[in-house]
């Protein structure tokens, strides 16, 4: 009897765009496959987290119910610059749609790990042990929006830093086969083009925020001699994210390729649009049933 192939599903960064993972853990179980090992990154941590804690149903209840009114809550202006996250609607969060703080990664039925980042050395930081909490936020926390998180004397900060897609880690782990989900494959130059063209509406929160920095920073950018506006804070922000973990990812995955790569198309959906949860999901899903034959030979057909 040939031996059971240990799966590897290696969950990226993203931000809100990572909801479409909750699509894509959906429609492999559909099809019956179960993945042994859970590696996320950011965003992917963070939805890794809640499905091998038992939690993903209610994690995508209530995604899909937010509003931008919700999501707004989440934000306040810190005097000390140090993130803009409301850190105790935040922690409350995590407990009820991801894990309670008192659950160990040890003591989940399913290997899984989050990756972060030392802000002092840029060292790629695995959490394969401890409160699966605390992994999580480590890796969640993108400089500008989160403080960096002090662990064991180390401040970390989000992987998506340092391996965005965390195929190595699946391997490391034990996976026999990996399947990973890189859900910023088309970003790079379409956000800032979404977002100028919708900035009245869908990008007004952003744009709250970024008035917020400019009436207590002053603008340091001042209006060009054509009289186009420099881009806002989180239109650049987003921008630079997209460039930096496109080109990170780009040179992990060649290193270090998994055996399917799962590209959910995600460029409409923006850094911070949360509550476009429906969307995301619906192309995780679609994007699994675009590889489903990829996925079934590399499996053996022995995903049952």
């Amino acid at each position: 009897m040939a031996k059971k192939l240990k799966l590897g599903l290696a969950l990226g960064s993203g931000s809100a765009r990572g909801w479409s993972h909750i699509g894509v853990l959906n429609a492999l179980a559909e099809e019956g496959i179960h993945p042994d090992i859970v590696c996320g990154t950011s965003i992917g941590a963070l939805v890794g987290a809640s499905y091998v804690s038992g939690n993903l149903p209610r994690l995508e209840g209530w995604v899909r119910s937010l509003t931008k009114f919700d999501i707004a809550r989440f934000f306040e202006f810190n005097r000390t610059l140090n993130g803009f996250v409301n850190q105790e609607r935040l922690h409350h969060f995590l407990n009820q749609y991801v894990a309670d703080d008192s659950v160990l990664i040890e003591k989940v039925n399913k290997r899984y790990a989050s990756i972060s980042t030392e802000l002092a050395t840029g060292r790629e930081v695995w959490h394969t042990e401890g409160a699966i909490v605390e992994a999580v936020w480590a890796s969640i926390s993108l400089p500008g929006l989160f403080p960096a998180i002090n662990n064991d004397n180390r401040w970390l900060v989000d992987g998506g830093l340092v391996n965005p897609v965390p195929v190595s880690v699946c391997k490391a782990l034990g996976a026999d086969v990996v399947i990973a989900v890189n859900l910023n494959g088309d970003l790079v130059g379409r956000h800032f083009e979404s977002t100028t063209q919708v900035k009245a509406t869908d990008n007004a929160f952003s744009q709250k925020i970024t008035d917020l920095v400019m009436e207590y920073t002053g603008s340091l950018l001042p209006i060009t001699k054509s009289g186009q506006q420099p881009p806002g804070l989180f239109d650049a922000m987003a921008g630079s994210i997209n460039i930096t973990q496109d080109r990170i990812t780009r040179s992990r995955l060649a290193g270090d390729p998994p055996d399917t790569l799962l590209a959910p198309k995600l460029a409409k959906i923006g850094l911070l649009e949360f509550y476009r949860a429906g969307e995301a999901i619906e192309e995780g899903e679609k994007s699994v049933r675009r590889a489903l034959p990829e996925i079934k030979e590399i499996l053996g057909h022995d995903s049952a």
